[in-house]
């Protein structure tokens, strides 16, 4: 069985064994949230054991306590550094006035088990120069400050209680999606989709709305056996997703077809 510590991603644990969600959940409450597929989907790919930790109210011992009876081998050599997770106060937060905020409460959503992301996407995209969003929520949204961040946000968060978390995001660098060149990006494609012609899952994302295409895509990813591509029908070429790949090590060819029909094919490296 994989080797864990601090720094495997919620997804990694989900991937490998099929009752490490039960083991997780059984941690705190606030996991509970993992029930919901679609919060599933945000979170388990860009959460560490530390990470979430922080979300539950616990630490990463008792994580790891509850998975290796799972068969997980336990690695508790990795340091952690709780002074890192000691973020300064941005200069935003000094600066603005009630007339700059818009709030967002989002507990009921989640309690109900519904996915708020495309409400706070659409709250996002709707702030104009030197707005802050107020997302009022019942934990630290860890995985969407680390998505924002790259979009240019920057993030403060205070915890009122245990049930209260209140998050401001400020765009201070508009526009800070990292470009990515894909004008070689279907060089080889025929090779590579004869590689993997009896050896590929598929899925079409064209009918969704964002971001549950990028979601559903990573989600996907999360199972996917090594040894297989995924062949994804999108109807753009997914600026968002392709530093993500990257990151966590996936290539990727794309073959544009028409306006509104973009193939993807993704691959471990």
């Amino acid at each position: 069985m994989k080797t864990i510590n601090a720094t495997t991603k919620i997804a990694t644990l989900l991937k490998e064994h099929p009752d490490a969600l039960e083991a997780i959940i059984s941690i705190s409450s606030k996991f509970n949230k993992l029930r919901n597929p679609i919060l599933r989907k945000l979170m388990a790919g860009r959460t560490s054991i530390k990470m979430a930790s922080r979300i539950g109210g616990c630490s990463p011992d008792d994580f790891l306590d509850k998975l290796e009876p799972l068969g997980f081998s336990i690695d508790r050599s990795t340091i952690i550094d709780e002074s890192t997770d000691k973020k300064q106060v941005p200069a935003f937060t000094q600066n603005m006035t009630a007339a700059d905020i818009h709030e967002l409460d989002v507990r009921a959503e989640l309690e109900s088990g519904k996915d708020p992301l495309n409400l706070i996407m659409k709250a996002v995209k709707q702030l104009q120069p030197g707005q802050v969003l107020k997302l009022i929520n019942s934990f630290e949204p860890i995985p969407l400050i680390l998505l924002l961040e790259k979009q240019g946000f920057e993030s403060y968060t205070e915890t009122a209680n245990d049930n209260l978390v209140h998050t401001y995001f400020h765009q201070s660098k508009p526009n800070a999606i990292k470009k990515v060149d894909t004008s070689n990006t279907s060089d080889g494609w025929d090779e590579i989709l004869q590689r993997f012609a009896t050896n590929m899952e598929t899925i079409d994302v064209r009918q969704l709305e964002m971001p549950l295409p990028m979601l559903t895509i990573l989600e996907a990813l999360d199972t996917l056996p090594v040894e297989k591509a995924l062949y994804v029908i999108h109807k753009r070429i997914p600026a968002f997703l392709l530093p993500e790949l990257t990151e966590r090590k996936f290539n990727y060819r794309i073959k544009e077809v028409s306006d509104g029909e973009v193939y993807l094919l993704i691959y471990s490296m």
